[in-house]
């Protein structure tokens, strides 16, 4: 199994002795067996938050299937939904389900069917921070006070509110230094949500992909976040967790309990939310709740979507699709991505895996 690595991204290595890089998609859309049969190639883009667990997945599926060749570019989840619906890939992954203007596009490339949206990569995303030196296991933080940080009202880690938060720590009077994602992020969507929906107003913008203020640091992609918060003593952002690595990380307020990020804390929230009111049998877009006080639960939470087509132009690219989908939401492929040394992903229910079987099951090739 060979993998191009995409020019200028580092290689991304799973445990011991298998290592693999993301693939570039080739200049147009790459095509399957059109007999039908799983060979030929299979191309994906989208979304950097599933980069990790969808390297597992196409190492998994290599196993399953040796004659279908999966690449996938880590281009962010906008890049992934522009050349899913300009044709260029065959299936994308996305942090934000797509809007109303995208479905349209969606019917036309998907050869008169429809956009399915599938929630296979549910993970919790991390407000990291860089202070080496903080003698706390985690920095306790309200929705409020987090929004404050990242709008650059609270400029000083050893602010009474961080303080009133945080009894008993030595906070350290360093600047804070807020970092944002650069390019349009379906991570900052879900950022953002989170921060307008559960800070009670300190949030005075409207959620968005793209970040609302301008000037400060920023990094592209996760990795570009992360690099940047490593870089500066006293930055702070917010990452997919399984980038957080030595980075310190906040415990967000829940009701009355503060809840560190846990795959199962992420899991929690998910099982407890409700269906968009536009979700359908094939697009399984879940409205997560910021708000919520249940114990245990982690409220900023990342689903990132699998996309695909309803009906395929070429039998070969609809039945690899098919194959590769069913291994991702498979026991299995759950499994392989909630591994922490790949993604530390929380696996999708048993009850949400047949919602998304029948929606796999229904792709067809027109």
């Amino acid at each position: 199994m060979t993998f191009t690595p995409h020019r200028g991204r580092r290689a991304a290595a799973l445990t011991g002795v298998l290592a693999l890089t993301l693939a570039a998609c080739s200049a147009g859309p790459a095509t399957g067996d059109a007999s039908g049969g799983l060979g030929g190639s299979l191309a994906g883009a989208g979304a950097t938050s599933q980069e990790r667990a969808v390297i597992g997945w196409i190492a998994g599926f290599y196993d399953l299937e040796p004659g279908v060749t999966v690449s996938y570019d880590a281009v962010g989840s906008g890049g992934g939904r522009e050349q899913f619906l300009a044709g260029a890939v065959q299936f994308a992954g996305s942090d934000a389900a797509l809007k109303e203007d995208e479905l349209e596009q969606a019917h036309e490339r998907c050869e008169g069917g429809e956009a399915v949206e599938l929630p296979l990569y549910i993970s919790p995303m991390a407000v990291v921070y860089n202070l080496p030196d903080l003698d706390a296991e985690h920095l306790q933080l309200s929705a409020a006070t987090v929004a404050r940080i990242f709008n650059r009202d609270i400029t000083t880690w050893d602010d009474p509110e961080i303080a009133a938060e945080n009894p008993g720590v030595d906070l350290p009077s360093l600047r804070i230094i807020p970092v944002n994602r650069s390019d349009e992020s379906g991570t900052t969507e879900n950022f953002t949500e989170y921060l307008e929906d559960a800070s009670g107003g300190a949030w005075p913008h409207e959620a968005s992909g793209s970040w609302p203020l301008s000037g400060g640091q920023s990094g592209n992609g996760n990795q570009g976040v992360l690099d940047t918060v490593e870089g500066a003593q006293g930055a702070v952002g917010y990452v997919d967790a399984s980038r957080a690595g030595d980075l310190g990380t906040v415990a967000l307020k829940v009701g009355e309990e503060y809840v560190p990020y846990s795959s199962q804390a992420a899991a929690a929230v998910v099982d407890a939310s409700p269906r968009a009111e536009d979700a359908t049998d094939t697009r399984l877009v879940v409205e997560i709740d910021r708000d919520t006080t249940a114990p245990g639960a982690y409220p900023l939470v990342l689903i990132s979507y699998s996309l695909a087509c309803s009906r395929y132009a070429r039998v070969g690219d609809a039945t690899n699709v098919k194959a590769y989908l069913s291994y991702v939401a498979s026991p299995q492929g759950q499994a392989r991505a909630a591994d922490p040394a790949v993604a530390g992903a929380a696996p999708i229910s048993d009850a949400l895996r047949a919602e998304v079987q029948a929606a796999i099951d229904s792709i067809t090739a027109g």
